[in-house]
């Protein structure tokens, strides 16, 4: 099939299984992975009246894309604009109802079926539209563009493996850029990637992941945990795959007998595992306390696993040695860039393919370090411990990294004074 009659037939195809989405969208809410209370957003059906003025709706994925437009969400409301942001997934929704600033709101977002679009674009009418990374939703994008609302790809990325899949689509992939108004990659590799497809502006400005403020912790929280652990060699393993956890008590059982009192903290990229991962424990002979159970750290404890959601924040504030998930199993790796914030030394995995540039700037001044194994990890590990100096020194060149490396909310900004100063002339506000 051609590639210039992709775009009419995936239309008909949403349309025809359009029907069919609340049989779908029900199974995956008995399955955790959609709010069944709120299933009518997924089909355009607002959850809340519009506010009046003018109104930018954000979007991306999941937790990190839409952590990710925190910084432009702020600075959006501080021009006078509502902002809504939508995302795709349970937990991305429940983590920004908490880190959303006033004057902000989110909605999940609706599938991408012409019905459900128009929807959606009825209720809200937004002013500008904003997406992040690949989030590259064909009939989304047409009905937008459809209604000359401005189209703006921020953080765009476009891994060498996605560039050749869509290479084999010119035609369908050349008009769905054609429509957007201005790409702003993270790289100059991603910037030219989405020229050579079709993006007519692009530029590359940088990763707005480094002004995203460092994840909050309750200070109460905190120093129970704290009072709980003491004095003990404490490190974490965040965002961790399946995989990863086995290797995380090799690591633990390799260095029990140097530090005997050793704790492991696991933080699971999806919290559900926690009972799985706790049985794990048992396996290779460590007691773990589950989190979500509210099971205290004991001086026996070995294992502790934190099954919850939206406290990423409080475990990154329990150690300066932290270990990044999905880079040892599953693929793409986790970003480091939070952590880093807080002033942790940052071990991760040769699976790091969606932070490529992140963990090359961390790894090749002295920020993180790279471990193929869990002998590798547990080594590592045993370094950190006994040797302060390595420790502080890595920490505070991580740190260090990601502080110099912002600023690419204030080049979004500037690039899009143009379409806000048009808006302004050409668009009435709504109310």
């Amino acid at each position: 099939m051609s590639s210039a009659v992709l775009l009419p037939v995936y239309r008909a195809a949403a349309t025809g299984l359009a029907p069919l989405s609340g049989v779908f969208l029900w199974r995956r809410g008995r399955k955790g992975k959609e709010d069944l209370t709120r299933i009518g957003e997924r089909r355009g059906l607002a959850g809340m009246p519009r506010p009046g003025g003018r109104l930018a709706w954000l979007h991306g994925a999941s937790v990190g894309e839409g952590l990710a437009l925190l910084p432009l969400v702020a600075r959006l409301t501080a021009k006078g604009f509502h902002v809504l942001v939508t995302t795709g997934t349970v937990t991305s929704a429940r983590i920004l109802a908490e880190r959303l600033p006033e004057g902000a709101t989110h909605q999940f977002a609706p599938l991408d079926a012409p019905a459900f679009i128009a929807r959606f674009l009825d209720h809200w009418r937004p002013d500008l539209f904003i997406l992040a990374e690949s989030e590259i939703w064909p009939n989304t994008i047409c009905a937008v563009h459809a209604r000359n609302i401005p189209i703006t790809l921020v953080n765009a990325r476009l891994s060498p493996r996605s560039f050749a899949r869509w290479r084999r689509f010119p035609g369908f992939i050349s008009t769905l850029l054609g429509k957007i108004d201005l790409c702003l990659a993270q790289s100059q590799d991603d910037a030219a990637r989405l020229l050579q497809l079709g993006a007519p502006r692009v530029d590359a400005i940088g990763n707005l992941k480094y002004d995203v403020d460092a994840p909050p912790a309750d200070p109460a929280r905190l120093d129970e945990l704290a009072h709980q652990i003491g004095p003990r060699p404490i490190w974490i393993a965040a965002s961790t795959h399946p995989g990863e956890e086995a290797l995380a008590f090799q690591a633990h059982n390799a260095l029990s007998a140097r530090f005997p009192n050793l704790l492991t903290v696991l933080a699971p990229r999806h919290p559900h595992r926690g009972p799985e991962i706790a049985a794990q424990a048992a396996s290779a002979g460590l007691e773990a306390a589950l989190r979500s159970r509210g099971e205290p750290i004991r001086p026996s404890t070995h294992v502790y696993i934190g099954d919850t959601i939206g406290e990423l924040g409080l475990f990154y504030r329990l150690s300066s040695v932290i270990f990044m998930g999905k880079s040892l199993a599953g693929h793409g790796g986790q970003n480091p860039i939070e952590p880093a914030k807080l002033g942790s030394a940052i071990l991760h995995g040769p699976r790091i393919g969606n932070f490529i540039d992140v963990y090359g700037a961390l790894d090749s001044q002295g920020g993180a370090i790279p471990v193929a194994s869990a002998e590798a990890l547990a080594r590592q590990l045993e370094a950190l411990f006994t040797d302060r100096a390595l420790l502080r020194r890595t920490a505070e060149e991580s740190r260090r990294i990601v502080s110099e490396l912002g600023g690419a909310t204030d080049k979004i900004m500037q690039a899009l004074e143009h379409y806000i100063a048009h808006m302004i002339v050409s668009r009435p506000q709504a109310f």
